[in-house]
């Protein structure tokens, strides 16, 4: 496996090509259903609890907004804070210069460990590790199975999603974790068992970061297994890659997110292990921390009034849970680290090249029913975006038999006489049918009528039925 500039999988194809394949993954399907299902209903009880949760999402959404308008700002008072408190703050322009820093920090270190981080995926880190003779060990579960599996992840929360227990034992058994049933518990524990000679070993530490607060230079992690708090005291060096808008000005503004982000991505009143670290601290937890701040991407998002929305992803996954697209097609189908709704508009973004087959096609991979939000703890109106982007693909294509079709169509439109000739002519499509029905078109119409019939148009239309009847 490798990525592509930054965030699509090397070779993957365009997504309707990879959703026929997964669609008749029957056992997948299966287990994508069981999974998102019961997410699904638990976050909605999760969220039922609180009558005051659309004046959270708003305030999200305000938030994360505020912190766009003026994240350059926010980001010079957050390296101050950081590197006042003994950290070191390092500028990334895109996944190559990172990988440069993080690489060249790991020093002669030969293994790592790792917390769940979608940054480092984004930019292809493990990948840029290996090719620098360092193993990077994933640490927490769904990620280990995805890393022992040589698997890709399908979920921004559960990375396995699309695996079941059977699976996971055979995987784990391959892998040389000795498990002895494959009840969860049995799995969890001989995961632990692998992954605590890991946490005692190994020197360095990487991690990503849900948030920082700018005025504190606090990093927090947000996890439900304990593995990331072991990776971010144990450790005596930890290196942060964060993005550069998971910033979040004050103390008080994080407190609305803590109660947007666990309710929305596990269900849960609040989340079970909550990691917050500011500088180094002399005697307790690392010596050293590196806070590598990522753009790739994420400037040029910025400057696009509609597309930016989706910069101020929590990256909860709600969107994914409820998709109807997703669920029948699973996250690989879409070739990139991020999957479902919010992927489809954040991967073509940070792409930036609307010439790139599988990142174009991404907005396409949407019904457009508008369920992500409705869920979305920070109100981002994916399918608003969606079409905007969609609009850009359109564009960037230039003219095609598709684009002077609807140019005639427009030229049709655009005066009443044209279009009634247009009608009578239409009409006679009717000697075509038979009961009523067209079941094959030629030409272009062919592929409308691959996989649907159309109507007989009628002998006349309603403004020539109305001329004769009521003019």
């Amino acid at each position: 496996m490798g990525t592509r500039n930054p965030v699509t999988w090397l070779g993957s194809p365009a997504f309707p090509e990879a959703a026929r394949t997964a669609l008749a993954d029957t056992q997948l399907r299966r287990n994508l259903r069981n999974a998102t299902t019961t997410i699904r209903g638990r976050r909605a009880a999760a969220v039922a609890e609180l009558p005051d949760w659309e004046r959270l999402r708003r305030a999200g959404e305000a938030i994360k907004d505020r912190v766009l308008a003026e994240l350059d700002t926010h980001l010079e008072r957050l390296e101050a804070a950081v590197t006042a408190r003994g950290g070191v703050v390092h500028w990334a322009r895109d996944a190559a210069e990172a990988n440069e820093i993080v690489l060249r920090l790991v020093g002669d270190e030969r293994e790592v460990v790792k917390v769940k981080s979608m940054a480092t995926a984004e930019i292809g880190l493990n990948e840029a590790l290996a090719a620098g003779g360092v193993r990077a060990v994933e640490t927490d579960l769904a990620e280990l199975i995805v890393q022992l599996g040589d698997d890709r992840p399908s979920h921004i929360l559960v990375p396995a999603i699309h695996r079941n227990r059977a699976e996971i034992r055979e995987i784990f058994r391959r892998s040389g974790l000795a498990a002895t049933g494959d009840a969860p518990r049995e799995l969890a524990e001989a995961a632990r068992a692998h992954l605590r000679e890991k946490f005692l070993s190994c020197k360095v530490a990487i991690s990503g970061a849900n948030f920082a607060v700018a005025d504190t230079g606090s990093v927090v992690v947000l996890e439900s297994e304990g593995n990331g708090r072991m990776c971010l005291t144990l450790p005596e060096k930890l290196i942060t890659v964060m993005g550069i808008e998971k910033l979040v000005p004050t103390w008080q503004d994080l407190e609305v997110f803590l109660q947007l982000l666990p309710r929305s991505s596990t269900a849960e009143r609040m989340n079970p292990y909550t990691s917050v670290w500011t500088g180094v601290t002399p005697g307790d937890g690392p010596a050293e921390f590196h806070l590598v701040l990522l753009d790739n991407g994420r400037t040029a998002t910025l400057a696009d009034p509609t597309g930016r929305q989706a910069l101020r992803c929590i990256r909860c996954s709600a969107c994914l849970n409820v998709c109807p697209v997703y669920e029948r097609t699973g996250g690989k189908s879409y070739g990139s680290v991020y999957p479902g709704p919010i992927g489809a508009i954040l991967t073509p973004q940070l792409v930036d090249d609307p010439h790139d087959a599988q990142a174009a096609s991404l907005p396409y991979a949407s019904s457009l029913c508008g369920a992500c939000f409705e869920v979305c703890p920070v109100r981002i109106d994916i399918p608003e975006v969606l079409t905007h982007l969609r609009a850009r693909v359109v564009s960037a294509r230039g003219r095609t038999a598709e684009s002077v079709a609807m140019a005639a169509a427009a030229w049709v439109f655009g005066d009443p006489a044209r279009y009634e000739r247009a009608q009578r002519l239409g009409s006679l499509a009717r000697f075509l049918g038979r009961d009523g029905r067209i079941s094959r078109l030629p030409g272009p119409g062919a592929v409308w009528t691959a996989s649907r019939d159309a109507p007989v148009p009628p002998r006349e239309s309603f403004r020539e039925w109305w001329r004769r009847n009521r003019g």
